[in-house]
This record gives structure tokens, C-alpha cells and sequence, in this order.
């Protein structure tokens, strides 16, 4: 058995399930690289604890994710071949925890999408996009799969209406964006298709002409970060460990609930807006930033015991 055809065939069947496995598929085909290094016909325990110990650093819950993701894998595999052991849930034990998000100064922002014109690109591609790309995830929260999925069908430039049709389990959105905003998307436009030749179905796309992939805009992301000093500067174009893209998504939402606050404005009667426009199932999913941020934790205190102090002097 080909482990790489049968990978193929793997990722092939599961896509045409719906699954989105542009993370999953680069895992599993270094995985599978590693173990062709090996001469390795099947997968074993042994083997992936090999491959992690010289894959590099990574946190607990990031290699239980690529354990999920391997352990899958092992299971169609064994399906086909009992050979192949089954990796156990309880080879990597972790127990997920939300990370402490990365708060971006404004200036960081401003930094991020200036240097992001500074990189490399053989066509100028890169340098246009990612500063718009950049920008738009910091001023919407789009979570990096919407802004990826992004057509040019589905930003209206004339109205600045964003029309997200591949949102997180399906759900589709219409984001307003202000003016400033719809000003900066025209003009990426008009760079894209002087560059292209022609207007794309993508809305972002790369330095070949195609639609970006996770991989690309989070290293992209790493370098700039390092670039400006918010990344330690790593060799052999390794990310390093530091603010993430997904950051500037919280970033958006805790400045948004930060303005409500210092406006006076009813915070639970306004949060129904902010929960819809980030595409959040749970209202818990927003009202996590109230513990996570020490600032917003202060603010919804200082307001409650206002509240109350109220409902004592009536």
C-alpha cells in the first residue's frame, strides 16, 4: 500500500463529505513524508512519537489536535489493513484551554499592515494583498477561513456590504464595513486586476494568482510579526511563537465591547449585535472576552455595581 496514494484518497473522500482540510492535509502529508523517510509501511505509536520529538516545539494542545487529526487517519488505514495500529486519544493527554488572547495596540495594527507592503514578491501580488488582507480581518474579526473564502462576487463595493457565504458550520452573514474600509478594498481591487489582467473569482489571492491557503497567511503573518519585532526572528522560515492572526479577531471584539463601555451603553442589550456580526453560536463564546481581558472585566464590574448602587437608592 502507497501511504501517499492512499492519503489522497483519504483527503478526497472526506472533502467530498464537506470537510474544510487545508490544516488536516498538511499535517497528515508531513506525517506521511516522515514516515516514507522511514521506509515505513504502517503507522504505529512508536512512529509518531518520533515524529513529534523531531518536528520542533509545539504546545500540548496543538499536538493532541495533530494527534485527532493522524488518529483519523489511522483508523481508515486500519479499515483497509490491520496492520496499521490505531493511535489511542491517550497517547498525547491534554485538556483544551483557551489562550490568553494578544491585544494589538492600534499602532501594532498600523505596523503590521505597512510592513505586510514590504514583502517579497515576484509579481507584487503578495505586497497588495496582504496588507488589504490584514487590514480587513482586523476591522470585521473574520476568522481567517471566511476572509480566505472570500469571492469577488461577495463584496459589494458600491454598498459596503460583505456577503459571507462560507462561515463556520455553514452559517452564511452580511457584514457592514464603514467607508474608510469599502475606500481600501477599491483600491486593492483595482491594484489585483491591473496586476492579474483580468478580476479573479478570489477576492485575495497570491503571488501565483489563486485563491491564499491557511498555510500561506499564517506564515506570511509569523514573518511580518518578526519583521516588526513581535516575533523573536527564527532560521529556516519557522514562525516562531509569539501574537496570532487570530488575535486581531479578538482584538476587534474586545475594542468593540470596550467602546460600549466607556459610552455608557447597555453592554447585555448591545451584545446580540457584536454576536451576530462574528458569526457566534454561543453566547458564551462572547462573553468569554469579560474574563479574559482584565480591562473589560473592570469596566462590566464598575457598571454593574452602578447598577445596583441605583436599584438600592430607588
Amino acid at each position: 500500500m502507497s501511504l501517499s496514494l492512499e492519503l489522497n484518497r483519504y483527503l478526497k473522500v472526506r472533502r467530498n463529505l464537506g470537510y474544510d482540510l487545508s490544516t488536516a492535509e498538511r499535517v497528515l502529508k508531513q506525517f506521511v513524508s516522515f514516515l516514507e523517510s522511514k521506509c515505513a509501511t504502517h503507522v504505529s505509536c512508536t512512529l509518531f512519537l518520533e515524529w513529534k520529538q523531531g518536528f520542533g516545539k509545539a504546545s500540548q494542545s496543538t499536538w493532541a489536535s495533530r494527534l485527532g487529526m493522524v488518529r483519523l487517519f489511522s483508523l481508515w488505514l486500519h479499515s483497509l489493513d490491520p496492520s496499521h495500529e490505531i493511535l489511542p486519544q491517550s497517547l498525547i493527554p491534554s485538556r483544551y484551554r483557551r489562550k490568553q488572547p494578544y491585544i494589538y495596540a492600534d499602532d501594532e495594527i498600523r505596523r503590521i499592515v505597512e510592513t505586510a507592503a514590504l514583502l517579497p514578491s515576484r509579481n507584487g501580488y503578495r505586497a497588495i494583498t496582504y496588507p488589504a488582507f490584514f487590514g480587513l480581518v482586523s476591522v470585521t474579526g473574520l476568522r481567517i477561513s471566511e476572509a480566505i473564502s472570500l469571492d469577488v462576487k461577495d463584496i459589494d463595493l458600491q454598498n459596503g456590504i460583505i456577503t459571507l457565504r462560507k462561515g463556520k458550520n455553514g452559517k452564511s452573514r452580511l457584514l457592514p464595513v464603514t467607508e474608510c474600509t469599502t475606500t481600501c478594498l477599491k483600491e486593492y481591487s483595482r491594484k489585483r486586476d491591473r496586476l492579474l489582467g483580468h478580476t479573479p473569482e478570489p477576492f485575495f489571492v497570491s503571488d501565483e494568482g489563486t485563491r491564499l491557503t491557511d498555510c500561506s497567511v499564517r506564515y506570511n503573518f509569523a514573518t511580518v510579526c518578526q519583521m516588526i519585532g513581535l516575533r523573536a526572528q527564527q532560521r529556516f522560515h519557522k514562525h516562531g511563537v509569539g501574537p496570532r492572526i487570530h488575535d486581531l479577531r479578538h482584538t476587534f471584539a474586545v475594542n468593540v465591547m470596550l467602546n460600549w463601555y466607556r459610552q455608557g451603553k447597555n453592554v447585555d442589550r448591545e451584545m446580540l449585535k457584536l454576536i451576530t456580526y462574528l458569526g457566534h453560536q454561543n453566547l458564551s463564546y462572547t462573553y468569554w472576552y469579560m474574563e479574559a481581558v482584565p480591562e473589560l472585566l473592570a469596566l462590566a464590574s464598575k457598571q454593574a455595581e452602578s447598577h445596583i448602587a441605583k436599584e438600592v437608592r430607588s
